[in-house]
C-alpha cells in the first residue's frame, strides 16, 4: 500500500513552493539597487549618444 497523503497540505505545500519560485523570478527581475539601475541607465545613455554622434544624417522622421 502507499503513503497516506493529507491532500490539503499537499496543495499547501505545492502552492507555497509556487509562491517563492515567482518571488525568486520577480527578484531577479526587479532586484537591482538604485546605484545598479542609475549605472545601467548612464551606460545605456553613453551607448545612445555615441551611436547617435557617428550617424551621417540625421533622419527627418524619427519616431520617438
Amino acid at each position: 500500500m502507499g503513503e497516506i497523503v493529507n491532500l490539503r497540505r499537499a496543495r499547501k505545500v505545492r502552492d507555497k513552493r509556487a509562491k517563492e519560485a515567482a518571488a525568486d523570478a520577480s527578484r531577479i527581475a526587479h532586484g537591482r539597487t538604485k546605484a545598479e539601475r542609475e549605472l545601467g541607465e548612464a551606460t545605456a545613455r553613453l551607448e545612445k549618444e555615441k551611436l547617435d554622434a557617428h550617424r551621417l544624417e540625421e533622419s527627418r522622421s524619427e519616431p520617438e
